[in-house]
């Protein structure tokens, strides 16, 4: 990680309801965040991560980064979905250079695309072991997503200079604010409107990553359903905030149920992935899950998951060693937003030599 990298970039979040951005500085041995601006979209402007409103996604984050007044026009922005894929493999020891030469001719026994059809890279996460053999990770992304990330990033007057991959942005937040030891596995849960990215790290290398169709959308459709209100409304509801004057009567039981319902579902999903990489996993025990993204605010999410799951859970603080600078804007704030900046905060220190 190039903490003295001299040039900031704007960490992007392109979610599928509001784009998120940041530009953090040096500071320390550290990081400052100095910006900060968001936007949101319009309902279906993102299907199942695939842009349907490209003019208006180009809108959201030129509005975004003007609200930041940002320094920088070097963007770092990532993806996640079906267009991606994530695989850890195990290949005959061999050097860089000739792992450069073969990863190619490898990806295509773990990619189910076209090999032509996708931008590939790569990274060891070990070296030669005693039986010969080395772990690299093999990251594939579709071109035409690739290509869209580039066209409404550029057409807001930016420049895309490096794609990463939405797990692993939480990830580097994560290695950075709470320095896991090696023999540490934590969980990290990216809990977005649509999407919940997976990264299981051991120490500060990733071991398993999966993306699970839900999100806190279903909390709001919920509610609005349940209660016959509007999904401003009930997004207001979902994250605690105080009902307006078109639901002074709602009932609290009513929302609790409708909450807990979505909960069974979403930790459904999430006890599937666990048990996978458990049934997978050489070491497999899991000693926390650290819960990011915006529906990580739910009230009691983190309860519920603890009673469940019965794996101890906390809500990510991206600012627990990364001061938030005036400029940026209201520190209470900021800090509140705090689990739905892992993203962006984590993509934003990429900077300097590390892009």
């Amino acid at each position: 990680m190039a903490l003295f990298g001299s040039k900031t970039v704007i960490g992007l979040d392109i979610g599928s309801s509001t784009v998120k951005a940041v530009e953090l500085e040096p500071h320390g041995g550290s990081y400052r965040l100095r910006a900060f601006g968001f936007a949101s979209l319009p309902p279906e402007a993102i299907v199942q991560g695939s842009f349907m409103n490209a003019p208006a996604i180009s809108a959201a984050i030129s509005e975004a980064c003007s609200m930041g007044s940002f320094k920088s026009k070097d963007v770092v922005t990532s993806v996640s979905g079906h267009s991606v894929i994530v695989k850890r493999i195990s290949l005959p020891a061999q050097s860089k250079e000739e792992l450069e030469e073969t990863i190619r001719w490898e990806a295509e026994q773990y990619i189910p695309f076209d090999i032509n059809e996708v931008n590939i890279d790569h990274q060891i996460l070990r070296e030669t072991g005693v039986d010969g053999q080395m772990d690299v990770l093999l990251v594939a992304a579709k071109k035409d997503l690739i290509d869209d990330y580039h066209s409404v990033i550029t057409e807001a007057g930016l420049t895309l200079v490096v794609m990463d991959v939405d797990a692993f942005a939480v990830g580097n937040m994560y290695q950075h604010n709470y320095e896991p030891s090696e023999d540490s596995t934590v969980a990290l849960l990216d809990i977005g409107a649509s999407v919940i990215n997976m990264n299981v790290m051991n120490g500060s290398v990733p071991v398993f990553t999966r993306d699970i169709t839900s999100g806190g959308n279903q909390y709001t459709e919920e509610i609005q359903k349940t209660l016959g209100i509007t999904f401003e409304e009930a997004e207001r509801i979902k994250i605690g905030g105080r009902p307006g004057e078109a639901s002074k009567d709602v009932v609290p039981q009513e929302v609790e149920e409708a909450m807990r319902e979505v909960s069974e579902t979403m930790l459904g999903e999430i006890q599937r992935s666990l048990d996978f990489y458990r049934a997978t996993a050489s070491s497999s025990r899991i000693e926390r899950l650290l819960l990011c993204g915006g529906a990580a605010r739910v009230p009691g999410l983190d309860r519920i998951f603890h009673d469940k799951l019965e794996i101890a859970v906390d809500i990510a603080d991206p600012f627990q060693r990364v001061e938030i600078a005036s400029s940026a804007g209201d520190e209470d704030r900021l800090r509140e937003l705090g689990p739905a900046l892992c993203t962006a905060i984590g993509l934003g220190m990429r900077q300097g030599d590390d892009k």
